[in-house]
């Protein structure tokens, strides 16, 4: 009887230590998972981008710089003007302290998705892209201005998102970007743990008649040529941990066969404890 237990036991944990370890082709980015793979197109050479134009929400941040040939108007059009020195430390990216700059610095779209700019005025921004919203400022510059005598320039204050769960260093970020890949924001955020499902990452993404959820197979390298292939503004990444975190954090084959040694020594000390 005591045979069949320790023979029992023993089978168990072959199973627990078979079933423990993570496998390789669930950690690794990018892999070719063949044609059948859920995605949007495949090529053997080239993957082509599948980029579109961001359109401007309530509550995104832009960066609105207007100057002119006359000073007075500089003064008036500039409530604040970012000198090279304060650029130069946002460069870095990240998510610390650069996307404060254009928090304080830049102009919100409020609920209504308008903007106020001296002197101009309210403007109607909302579902434009930065292109369009240069145009439509240009031509309410035009009331004061000549025509070659003012330059506009309208950009995105970084792109901000958020990284959550399996992640090393979770928590809002933002990079000082136009265009950000959903790998470099992973990079941004530290990495995925290696307890984190590559294969099934949630993407939280606001449109501008609500919000929808996406689940990302980071492991397909038709990726490449999805439309969330990059990221937007208040993307929200959420990577949820691998079944094995439920049975403890054994991620490797010697952290594995230390726990299942402590197991066995375990079950010997009280396998002796009884018979005696």
């Amino acid at each position: 009887m005591s045979f069949k237990i320790n023979q029992l036991f023993f089978s168990l944990l072959l199973l627990f230590l078979l079933g423990s370890c993570i496998s390789n082709k669930r950690i690794i980015y990018m892999q070719d998972l063949g044609k059948d793979s859920e995605a949007h197109m495949s090529s053997d050479e080239r993957m082509g981008y599948k980029f579109e134009e961001y359109l401007l929400q309530s509550f995104d941040i832009v960066e609105i710089n207007i100057k002119t040939t006359s000073p007075e108007l500089n003064e008036l059009l500039s409530v604040v003007n970012i000198d090279n020195n304060a650029g130069a430390a946002m460069m870095g990216g990240g998510g610390g302290q650069g996307g404060d700059v254009f928090f304080m610095n830049g102009y919100t779209l409020d609920e209504n998705g308008k903007v106020e700019l001296p002197l101009i005025g309210e403007v109607e921004l909302v579902g434009k892209t930065t292109a369009e919203a240069k145009s439509i400022i240009e031509d309410k510059v035009r009331k004061y201005v000549n025509e070659d005598e003012f330059f506009v320039r309208v950009r995105l204050g970084g792109i901000r998102f958020s990284a959550l769960g399996e992640f090393n260093s979770s928590g809002k970020m933002t990079i000082l970007q136009n265009r950000v890949t959903i790998f470099e924001a992973i990079a941004a955020a530290g990495d995925l743990t290696i307890l984190a499902k590559r294969n099934n990452l949630v993407l939280l993404r606001q449109y501008p008649d609500g919000s929808q959820i996406h689940r990302i197979n980071l492991n397909d390298k038709n990726l490449l040529s999805s439309e969330f292939y990059f990221i937007r503004p208040n993307d929200v990444l959420y990577a949820e941990p691998l079944k094995v975190r439920e049975v403890g954090t054994a991620t490797n084959f010697i952290q594995t066969l230390t726990l299942v040694t402590s197991m066995i020594t375990a079950f010997a000390l009280i396998t002796t404890f009884v018979r005696n």
